[in-house]
């Protein structure tokens, strides 16, 4: 094996030693994080947690995540929760070695696009004592929970620590459900109109909003995508195959972004049924996902809303099921001219040539000088009844040998007669 393909492999490796973490599996390993750890489930925040690196959980044991649970809509304790996971990697060691013994740091929730201000920043702070703070980033904030202890560190890809309480940011325990939302309003203050307008004319806006209490997921293009070179003419589409198209674009389940990064497998919509798949893959590079349907393929610009369990996102183009327009006849290739060659001479039949007695040899041919400027050795093409001066060679050793095999068998045949 070469050293390129060594070190290849070895990079490989790295790479997926780097990426093993399963937040879900490690918190199962102590039961006093339960709660939290069904409530990560729940809100899908694991499938973002494990999609990505260098990160620190600030976990809740049971007591104090009972502060949360059951008291809020999904998508207020989702907000709340995603406060609580850091981008950044804090071990106890680098805990007591923050800079000017304070810093604020990054969390997922600043990620969302929801957080206006410092509001998606959390304060920590190495405190008097060998305590560390941990509060909102608003000025004013109180440090209300601290450091406990660690739970499990991977170095530098995630460290999962404990704190004493919930850390409460004011404009996010009062943010709406997601349930509260007008999808045709969100759609169209998202630059949507045309898919809003679709929605609505052909009533499929009512299955969208009876789906959103248990779990719906809109991928809407945008009024730019109708306008695209080779999007299909929809006004030809019959009334059926519009609310498929329709309905392809959305999933009947909560699926974040993150939850859409992991994905492994096809993602039904709410156009499957039993006839037919309607399904999307995804394919992820970085934080870009990429939406997958067979026949073309649609980036995920932006998110709408993430309010557990409905979530809308942006798409770049129309998504185009393979059971409508997958099918469509192509237009067949033209014949690849025939090559042009010169016609082949037709083969001469050979002249009968009589067989030649197996006791005589045949005569040597004549021969002729060769030209002079011609190949000598030039080999010239033989018939296997050709009397050229090799075969009469040939026939004339042929001829001799079996003369001797007369002789000395000729006696053996007379003693044998004789007696």
């Amino acid at each position: 094996m070469g050293s390129v393909q060594l070190v290849a492999i070895t990079l490989a490796l790295l790479a997926t030693a780097i990426a093993a973490h399963n937040i879900t599996e490690i918190l199962n390993e102590f039961p006093e994080y339960s709660l939290f750890n069904s409530y990560l489930s729940q809100t899908k925040l694991a499938d973002e947690i494990n999609s990505r690196q260098t990160l620190t959980v600030l976990a809740l044991d049971n007591g104090a995540m009972s502060a949360l649970a059951g008291k809020k809509p999904l998508s207020v304790i989702k907000n709340e929760l995603e406060i609580h996971v850091v981008l950044d990697y804090f071990d106890p060691k680098k805990l007591h070695q923050i800079p000017d013994g304070s810093t604020l740091s990054t969390t997922l929730y600043q990620t969302t696009g929801n957080a206006p201000g410092n509001i998606g920043f959390v304060n920590i702070t190495d405190l008097q004592g060998g305590k560390v703070g941990f509060g909102a980033a608003a000025p004013g904030s109180k440090l209300d929970s601290s450091y406990t202890k660690a739970v499990k560190q991977i170095p530098y890809n995630i460290s999962v620590i404990q704190i004493s309480a919930p850390i409460i940011v004011p404009e996010i325990a009062n943010a709406p459900s997601g349930s509260d939302s007008n999808v045709t309003a969100l759609l169209e203050k998202a630059g949507c109109k045309t898919f809003a307008s679709l929605l609505v004319s052909s009533g499929v806006i009512k299955t969208y909003q009876s789906a959103v209490e248990k779990g719906l997921t809109i991928f809407a293009p945008n009024d730019e995508a109708f306008k695209a070179d080779g999007v299909p003419d929809l006004t030809k589409l019959t009334n059926a195959d519009l609310v498929s198209l329709l309905l392809y674009h959305a999933v009947p389940s909560y699926t974040p972004i993150g939850s859409l990064k992991t994905s492994k497998d096809p993602i039904s919509t709410l156009a499957t049924n039993g006839a037919a798949e309607y399904a999307l893959t995804t394919r992820t590079a970085g934080d870009s996902v990429t939406l997958v349907t067979g026949v073309d393929s649609s980036r995920v610009a932006s998110t709408v809303l993430d309010a557990t369990p409905f979530a809308i996102f942006t798409v770049d183009s129309i998504l185009l099921p393979s059971e409508l327009f997958g099918n469509s006849p192509s237009p067949a290739p033209a014949p690849a001219p025939e090559p042009v060659t010169a016609p082949s001479p037709a083969p001469l039949a050979p002249a009968p040539v009589e067989a030649p007695s197996p006791l005589a040899a045949s005569p040597p041919a004549p021969t002729t000088e060769t030209p002079e400027g011609s190949p000598a050795d030039a080999p010239e093409a033989q018939s296997e009844n050709s009397t050229s001066p090799n075969s009469a060679v040939a026939n004339a050793k042929a001829s001799a040998l079996l003369a001797v095999l007369v002789t000395v068998s000729a006696p053996v045949i007379s003693f044998y007669l004789l007696s």
